[in-house]
């Protein structure tokens, strides 16, 4: 069985397709899908040309990529669903209220993950030992400020923005690789 991954940020069109490609490269090799939505998505739209960029730069190719908006099933089919903001959380939840303990924020499941014990195997399902793992981290950390959870949304922004952006996705993304490893 395969596990998957979703990113959901606003309109589909920076930070989630960036992260979406981001993890298909860390990911790569281990029984995980990656997708993406938005809360607030126009069905059907390409990515905005930076993160389009920055897509590409992982290997993969961009060009087919349309944007969808967030739906329930969708929820409900994901193993682990990364926002880039609390405001984004919260309507995952809202939609979903199943997902709760397996929604977070893109930054906060970051620092959750780095500070997991290695987690105890799931036969076949990595994703999901990782997930539970980063969770019970949550009860031996602080609480981070509000806002240190949001990713910024670069739109508007140059493609240097896009780029701090993705680097701060990949940075978030690479203690959920780093778990999964360990789980299997």
């Amino acid at each position: 069985m395969t596990d998957r991954v979703l990113f959901v940020c606003h309109a589909n069109l920076c930070r989630s397709p960036m992260a979406e490609f981001l993890a298909r490269r860390l990911l790569a090799g281990r029984p995980v899908t990656v997708a993406s939505a938005g809360t607030d998505a126009l069905e059907g739209l390409p990515m905005h040309p930076y993160a389009a960029d920055v897509a590409a730069e992982t290997g993969a190719d961009p060009t087919d990529f349309r944007t969808r908006r967030l739906a329930a099933d969708l929820l409900a089919g994901a193993t682990l669903v990364l926002t880039a903001t609390r405001r984004q959380r919260s309507v995952c939840t809202s939609l979903a209220p199943a997902a709760l303990h397996r929604t977070f924020t893109l930054r906060q499941f970051g620092r959750l993950a780095a500070a997991a014990e290695p987690p105890e195997e799931i036969a076949g399902d990595p994703l999901r030992a990782a997930v539970e793992a980063a969770a019970r981290a949550r009860g031996r950390l602080q609480p981070a400020a509000p806002g240190m959870d949001d990713l910024r949304d670069p739109i508007g922004g140059t493609a240097a923005d896009f780029r701090s952006c993705a680097e701060e996705i990949e940075r978030s993304m690479r203690p959920l690789a780093a778990l999964i490893g360990a789980a299997g």
